[in-house]
């Protein structure tokens, strides 16, 4: 059984995913920290990103250990560059 996600780039994600948004199945008890993984190895571009972006499921922030629920929509930012 597959988990059906909605993902939205913003910012520089966006621009280097050459996308805002995608629609993805993925296993049900994919974490966070997977689903970036394959994000990394589906679209080379967004490998970099990958290891700063910030992830939100359903508008909250949450952690790579994070197990993603059904239907989530899921949003990456970059990282927020200090000064």
């Amino acid at each position: 059984n597959m988990n059906h996600i909605k993902l939205l780039f913003f910012s520089t994600i966006r621009d280097r995913a050459g996308t805002k948004s995608l629609e993805l199945d993925i296993p049900i008890d994919m974490t966070i920290q997977g689903l970036k993984d394959k994000l990394a190895s589906d679209i080379p571009t967004l490998k970099d990103s990958m290891k700063s972006v910030l992830v939100t499921i359903n508008r909250e922030y949450a952690f790579d250990e994070a197990i993603v629920p059904a239907d989530a929509e899921i949003g990456m930012f970059p990282p927020v560059s200090g000064g």
